[in-house]
């Protein structure tokens, strides 16, 4: 049974006027939850991650995943989940589309190095920049007096696009490690949470961060194959197999026992075992699309179905969505998952050379965060140098640094680190 959206699930935080450019006046054929879907496919922060690092870099090989491409593909994956359980599937879509639009360039290694510079502001987190972005930073919506409301997304849009509803600081002074919001726009994520009893994030929340991972292992593996950084074989090494286990728990969580259990029910797989001998010949290629096509497949039923029957009673009332009901994945598809996870990532974050090219990465964003304080406002876009200069505190001034620098792209950020070099004469 489909979940009914309630009138509060609607609301924006700014009330918008009718569109006023229409040659006829036509009746708005899209529902809410489609055109927060497209204020997000259109807008300029989405599309910056086309030039974001997924896992290799955007421009190492002819068809690398980019953040972009993994969020397209995320958004799908998370429709496919979401109409099968009779949740709202633009919303589903929309919160994969924006789950990583929060994110820095280089990825990981860029919020590592802007949550070392930002800690007098109150630190940097990709999940929280993402509500940031949404709600402040992308040019849509602006308020009479010069107020920013990013995409005036609707409330439901907002929860289903935040990972981790809570803020950095809790009441009795503990931080988060992981945190949706940051401390200073608490105001907006009580605004988003209006409606829960609880601290869970959204239905579709949880639909969106389960297919980010169906699509980070699989996809990534699949690009690994490619790039020769990956064999499957390494399903069959017993040996290499315990190591990669190990290290896996620890990166991951859970044990190591479980992923050699999800290992050899991978193993049993024809798909696994046809892409050991892949050769890149036009069969090998096909055969590795089968494998991905039928890997998502499987932890997409495998979820459909276990959630269904965890929620049989907010299914049978037409109750599963926003406020009520939790996603349920079987422990050998998550196990499953997790290993190709490890594969995806370790064996190429474990590559020397790219733990040197990310100790680069990170001298860049210092270099040209020095840059900027040190020339601002001047040495800021117009939009950033006006914020800048409407701040009200050193804290305040230095938070629009940091927005300015995680939401450039990886090759304009190189361009300013090597402009800054040339000017100190130390050349990257």
């Amino acid at each position: 049974m489909t979940y009914t959206y309630r009138a509060a699930d609607f609301a924006r935080r700014f009330d918008e006027s009718p569109k006023g450019s229409a040659f006829v006046a036509v009746e708005e054929q899209r529902g809410a939850f489609a055109r927060d879907r497209a204020r997000v496919l259109h807008s300029a922060a989405f599309r910056r991650l086309a030039d974001k690092t997924q896992v290799v870099g955007p421009r190492d090989g002819d068809t690398p995943r980019t953040r972009l491409t993994h969020s397209l593909e995320v958004g799908q994956i998370a429709r496919g989940i979401g109409s099968g359980l009779g949740v709202d599937p633009d919303l589903c879509d929309m919160a994969g589309l924006t789950h990583d639009i929060g994110h820095p360039p280089y990825g990981h290694n860029g919020e590592t190095a802007l949550n070392e510079l930002a800690q007098d502001c109150g630190g940097f987190e990709g999940n929280a920049q993402t509500l940031r972005i949404l709600t402040f930073l992308e040019p849509k919506v602006v308020g009479d007096d010069g107020e920013s409301f990013g995409l005036n997304l609707t409330r439901a849009a907002l929860d289903a696009a935040c990972k981790y509803p809570r803020i950095k600081t809790d009441p009795d002074g503990t931080t988060n490690r992981k945190y949706g919001c940051y401390d200073a726009d608490a105001h907006i994520l009580d605004w988003v949470r209006a409606g829960h009893d609880d601290s869970w994030p959204p239905m579709e929340a949880q639909v969106m961060d389960w297919s980010d991972d169906v699509a980070y292992s699989v996809h990534d593996v699949e690009d690994g194959i490619i790039s020769r950084r990956i064999s499957l074989n390494v399903l069959w090494d017993l040996v290499e197999l315990a190591n990669l286990a190990e290290k896996g728990a620890r990166a991951f969580g859970g044990s190591a026992s479980e992923l050699l259990e999800a290992a050899d029910s991978l193993r049993r797989l024809d798909v696994i075992n046809a892409i050991g001998s892949f050769d890149y010949s036009l069969r090998s290629y096909a055969t590795l699309k089968k494998m991905t096509s039928e890997l998502v497949g499987r932890y997409v039923g495998a979820t459909i179905k276990a959630t269904e029957e965890g929620n049989a009673d907010l299914i049978a009332a037409g109750e599963l969505g926003r406020e009520k009901g939790q996603l349920y994945v079987p422990e050998l598809a998550r196990a499953e998952v997790k290993l190709l996870k490890t594969i995806a990532v370790l064996y190429v974050m474990d590559e020397p050379a790219h733990l040197r090219r990310q100790d680069r990465q990170r001298e860049r964003i210092f270099r040209v965060y020095d840059y900027l304080s040190a020339g601002a406002p001047g040495s800021l876009d117009a939009m950033f140098a006006g914020w800048w200069r409407r701040a009200e505190s050193d804290t305040e001034r230095q938070r629009v640094i940091i927005d300015q620098i995680a939401s450039m792209t990886e090759s304009r950020l190189e361009r300013l680190a090597h402009r800054s070099a040339e000017l100190t004469g130390f050349l990257d």
